[in-house]
């Protein structure tokens, strides 16, 4: 009996300590689970936050290549803008090189020719710069009070005198605004034969054109210098001070006189003695405003 009541003694400790030692387990496995789940929590975490930066550095680099791609997209449109220009540009010059098609080259030109009206004549002038500095022939605004430009898209604009050359037959005027000026061909690359335009307000049909070629060079004028180019494109009374152009657009004289009488007799002084001319009558102006 005695040796029953031990063991039953002996077999209740040991599944007491059993119980006990599967409790502590348990617990350990509870805390290994809960440390496992906070340090996957924290791993979760900090990986979404990896995650939102990326995705933010992402949508900044899409914005970035984005707006070059754009930029891009733009620099080529105006490339092939300008591209297109250039050739429309270049046909033109072909097309009046090879042909008698001038209508590429005056398109571009007449927008820098303006209608000059006098309370007693009327002429032509040029622009020679951006900003409204422009040529004209001294007879044009002689005798007169009052003078107007008028340019191509119909804007009527006061003229003020800057000054003049008698002996070579231009004034310089100035307008307000910003325009886009004629070029100058140097008069040695001009040569006998080649086509050129007379662009004008004869008879005050304005901003008319004719065709002729250059029929001599360095002709002697009422002044007596070697100054003047023959050409056979008509000019009229209205004509006076406008440009004559070459097949590139450039000017190589300022249409100023035909001998009365002879028919396609008309005669215009070279553009390096316009520049000359114009150059010396703004420094006579600036020496004369700073004296004063």
């Amino acid at each position: 009996m005695r040796a029953e009541k031990y063991s039953l003694s002996r077999d209740h400790s040991f599944a007491h300590r059993y119980l006990s030692h599967l409790i502590v387990l348990m617990v350990f496995l509870i805390f290994l689970g809960l440390m496992f789940t906070v340090v996957l929590w924290f791993r979760l975490a900090k990986t979404n936050e990896s995650l939102d930066v990326y995705q933010l550095n992402l949508n900044k680099e899409l914005e970035i290549n984005k707006a070059e791609t754009q930029s891009n997209i733009n620099e080529l449109s105006k490339n092939l803008l300008d591209i297109q220009n250039t050739l429309q540009k270049e046909i033109g010059t072909i097309k009046a090189q090879t042909s008698a098609d001038f209508s590429g080259i005056i398109r571009e030109v007449v927008k820098s020719v303006v209608s000059i009206k006098t309370d007693i004549s009327q002429g032509t002038g040029f622009i020679v710069s951006n900003n409204g500095f422009l040529v004209t022939n001294a007879h044009v605004l002689a005798g007169a009070s009052a003078a107007t430009a008028i340019t191509h898209d119909k804007d009527q604009n006061k003229l003020i005198l800057i000054g003049y050359d008698t002996n070579l037959d231009i004034a310089l005027l100035k307008i307000q605004g910003n325009f886009q000026p004629l070029e100058f061909e140097l008069s040695e690359n001009v040569q006998t034969g080649e086509k050129v335009i007379a662009i004008g307000n004869p008879l005050g049909l304005s901003f008319s054109v004719s065709e002729g070629i250059v029929s001599g060079k360095d002709r002697v004028g009422e002044n007596n210098l070697p100054a003047y180019i023959q050409t056979d494109a008509a000019l009229n009374p209205g004509n006076s001070g406008g440009p004559l152009i070459n097949t590139n657009g450039k000017v190589i004289g300022i249409n100023n006189f035909k001998v009365a009488g002879g028919e396609s007799l008309g005669f215009a002084l070279e553009s390096d003695y316009i520049i000359e001319g114009v150059n010396k009558i703004a420094l006579e102006a600036l020496n004369h405003t700073v004296i004063k």
